[in-house]
C-alpha cells in the first residue's frame, strides 16, 4: 500500500491502461469546481479544456450535483428498453421543445453513440446506402464513426477496411485557401457536384453528416450560405442532413445550439459531451416522421438515458436558460478581443476564430507554414503555469479554447496573463 501512496495516479496508470486513449497531461485529478481542477499534489489549474468541452456550466456545478443525488435517492437505473421515468421523458420533452417541436429524441451514451444511431436511422428511412462526409471531419472511434471521420489518417490505420459506401467533401476553410468566403463556398459546392458526378448519384446518398463549426479540425466557422446551400442540396435530392453537435451544443458557441448561429436546421441532430455536464449521456434528435420509421427492435442500448445524467442534464439546461447562454457570449467576445490583442505582438498568431466560447488560435511559421511545435510549445508552458489547453487542427497548429459558458472575465484576463507570458518566452 505505501508503495501505491509513493507513485502518482500517471505512474499507476501505466502499469494498467493502455496507452490508447492518448492524455494531453499527466495530471492526476482529484477535485474539480468551477473553471479549475486540483491535483493531487494540491495544485489548483484554471481548466480551459473542460474535460473536452463536457463541463459547459463548471466542474460539479451545485445546482446539477444538487438534482443529480435527489435522482440518485430516487432511481439509479431503470432502463429505457423496459420503463419509463420521469426525467428521461421530461428531458425528451425539453430537447423537442429546444428545437422547435415535432421531434422525437432517442438516448444514448456517447457521441458516437448517437452518430452511429443517426447514420442507422437515416439508411433505414431512405433506402439508401451511402453517407457523405467531410474532410477535417471527427464524428467518433468506433468502426463506423471512425469512417466518417477525416481529420487524421492514425484514427482509421490498421482499422481498413471500414464502413463502406462513404465520400468525402470539401469543408470551407478560408484562411487557409486564401479565397474570400464566397469563393470558398463555391469551391467546395463544385466539389461536391463532383461527388455527385463521378462518384456516388445523389439519390443513392442516405445522410450528409457535418459539424456546423469543425471541432478537431480546426474550431473552423463555415460561411451562413455554406450551410444554407447544403440544405438546399439535401432538400433537392432526398437527402437527409444530420448535424453531430457533439462538442458545439449546449452554450458552446452561445446559443444551446451551434445550428440556431446559421439559422438552418438539420433533419437529424446528435447531442453529447455538454449535455450533462459529466455524466455520461447523448441523445439524437430527429423528425417525427423520421423517427417514427425507426420500428421497434432496430436500434437499442443498455444504459441510454439513465435517470440521474437525464437529471443532471435538465439542470444543465435551466441554468444555461437562467443567464449562462448570455455569460458565454459577453466572456466569449471578450475573450476574442483579448486574443486578437495579442496578433500585434506575436507575428505568428494569424487567425482568432470562433463563436461564444468556442474559439481557435492558429498558429503558422514565418514560411507560411502551420506552427504545430509553436503550439505545442505554447501548451506545454501554460500547463506549467497553471492553464490547461488542447491542440486541434489537422496540423495540430490550432490552440483550441474551450472555457465553461460560467467563466469569468477575472478568469479569462488570468489564463491571459499565463498565455501572453507563455508566447514571450517562445517567440521573445
Amino acid at each position: 500500500m505505501n508503495k501505491l501512496l509513493q507513485k502518482t495516479l500517471f505512474e499507476r496508470a501505466a502499469e494498467v491502461l493502455p496507452p490508447a486513449a492518448l492524455r494531453a497531461t499527466k495530471l492526476g485529478v482529484i477535485k474539480g469546481q468551477g473553471s479549475y481542477v486540483t491535483t493531487e499534489d494540491g495544485k489548483q489549474y484554471l481548466d480551459f479544456a473542460s474535460g473536452v468541452a463536457v463541463t459547459n456550466v463548471g466542474h460539479n456545478h451545485p445546482y446539477v450535483v444538487e438534482k443529480a443525488k435527489a435522482q440518485m435517492e430516487e432511481l439509479i437505473h431503470g432502463g429505457h428498453n423496459v420503463v419509463y421515468y420521469p426525467a428521461y421523458v421530461e428531458l425528451a420533452e425539453k430537447l423537442n421543445e429546444l428545437n422547435g417541436g415535432g421531434n422525437k429524441v432517442y438516448f444514448s451514451n456517447s457521441g458516437a453513440e448517437v452518430n452511429e444511431g443517426a447514420i442507422k436511422l437515416a439508411k433505414k428511412v431512405t433506402k439508401r446506402s451511402s453517407i457523405i462526409s467531410f474532410k477535417r471531419s471527427f464524428h467518433g472511434r468506433t468502426i463506423a464513426t471512425t469512417t466518417l471521420t477525416a481529420s487524421n489518417s492514425l484514427y482509421r490505420k490498421d482499422y481498413e477496411g471500414l464502413l463502406p459506401s462513404v465520400y468525402f467533401a470539401e469543408y470551407p476553410y478560408a484562411f487557409r485557401t486564401g479565397l474570400k468566403e464566397e469563393a470558398e463556398t463555391k469551391r467546395c459546392l463544385d466539389q461536391l457536384d463532383e461527388v455527385f458526378r463521378f462518384l456516388i448519384a445523389p439519390d443513392q446518398v442516405a445522410a450528409i453528416i457535418m459539424e456546423p463549426i469543425q471541432g478537431e479540425g480546426g474550431y473552423i466557422v463555415p460561411p451562413k450560405a455554406f450551410l444554407k446551400s447544403i440544405r438546399e442540396i439535401c432538400d433537392q435530392h432526398g437527402i437527409l442532413l444530420i448535424y453531430d453537435e457533439i462538442q458545439t451544443a449546449f452554450g458552446r458557441t452561445g446559443k444551446m445550439f451551434a445550428w440556431q448561429n446559421f439559422d438552418v436546421k438539420p433533419d437529424i441532430l446528435t447531442l453529447a459531451k455538454g449535455i450533462a455536464n459529466g455524466f455520461p449521456l447523448s441523445a439524437l434528435v430527429a423528425r417525427a416522421e423520421l423517427m417514427d420509421q425507426w420500428a421497434p427492435g432496430t436500434h437499442g442500448g443498455t444504459y441510454g438515458g439513465n435517470p440521474i445524467a437525464c437529471a443532471a442534464s435538465l439542470a444543465v439546461i435551466e441554468l444555461l436558460e437562467g443567464g449562462l447562454l448570455d455569460n458565454a457570449v459577453a466572456m466569449g467576445q471578450y475573450f476574442m478581443d483579448q486574443l486578437k490583442g495579442l496578433t500585434s505582438s506575436f507575428a505568428a498568431i494569424k487567425d482568432i476564430r470562433g463563436l461564444g466560447v468556442m474559439i481557435g488560435m492558429e498558429l503558422m511559421t514565418k514560411d507560411g507554414q502551420p506552427d504545430a511545435q509553436s503550439v505545442t510549445m505554447l501548451k506545454d508552458k501554460a500547463l506549467e503555469k497553471g492553464l490547461i489547453l488542447l491542440t486541434c487542427g489537422t496540423e495540430r497548429n490550432v490552440i483550441r479554447f474551450m472555457p465553461s459558458t460560467a467563466v469569468s472575465k477575472a478568469e479569462i484576463d488570468q489564463a491571459m496573463a499565463i498565455i501572453r507570458e507563455a508566447l514571450t518566452e517562445i517567440f521573445g
